[in-house]
């Protein structure tokens, strides 16, 4: 059995899938398009590019990004007033066939909650399914930081979050799917880990991935060959 092979049973007989979300689940970077929205866009944009190429950890990089931003309580609610949700096409029939399986779903994401939760509703993954970062307001709404306890604001934290999962639940099968360093140093723990280049292709991922795909109806397909 090929690498490739052995994912794609992993995949079959999963138990649980742990989506990453910027880039993935959706079209775009959340922490990009707020800064953008916040005026500070270019400035981001060169640090989430470093930080994906692992040039600097993920907490040093995502402190830098905010300090730049430094978004208020009433920017993060227009931003979600005005933005609309861009969902990678496929990933909600993906979702959907996996949850009629009884596989259970969720969101690991270095983003943030606040951004990451309207696109579990529009998934109909439960938010508490969600692990992300939180950020942190003054009473007067203004940005006060970011909870630096969240393994996700932090590198390894995503092999954290999913070694935590299966100690809690018991899951035998899990399976990692994103676009990020991040996603790939998930597995192990994860059993099996499918990168994804649908909105960005990442060369050093998917050197890494033994599957990579750029379409989310490869992984849908997959599924159904074998019920």
């Amino acid at each position: 059995m090929t690498p490739q092979q052995s994912v794609k049973e992993v995949l079959r007989t999963a138990d649980c899938v742990c989506f990453d979300v910027d880039s993935t689940v959706i079209k775009d970077e959340g922490i990009d398009e707020l800064a953008k929205f916040c005026g500070k866009g270019e400035d981001v944009k060169r640090l989430t590019a470093e930080a994906m190429c692992g040039n600097m950890t993920f907490q040093e990089a995502l402190k830098k990004r905010l300090d730049i931003i430094r978004p208020t309580v009433g920017q993060i609610k227009e931003f979600l007033e005005k933005f609309p949700i861009h969902l990678t096409p496929g990933v909600a029939e993906l979702v959907k066939v996996l949850q009629e399986r009884g596989v259970a779903v969720y969101l690991v994401s270095g983003g943030f909650r606040s951004l990451i939760d309207p696109v579990a509703d529009l998934l109909s993954i439960p938010r508490s399914n969600v692990y992300a970062n939180r950020l942190k307001f003054y009473f007067n709404g203004e940005y006060a930081g970011f909870d630096e306890n969240e393994p996700t604001s932090r590198s390894g934290g995503k092999p954290l979050v999913i070694r935590r999962l299966k100690e809690q639940h018991g899951y035998q099968k899990l399976v990692m799917i994103g676009d990020g360093a991040t996603d790939a140093e998930a597995s192990p723990p994860a059993d099996a880990f499918i990168g994804f280049g649908g909105n960005v292709v990442r060369e050093e991922v998917q050197k890494r991935a033994p599957w990579f795909v750029t379409s989310f109806q490869e992984l849908t397909d997959a599924l159904k060959v074998q019920k």
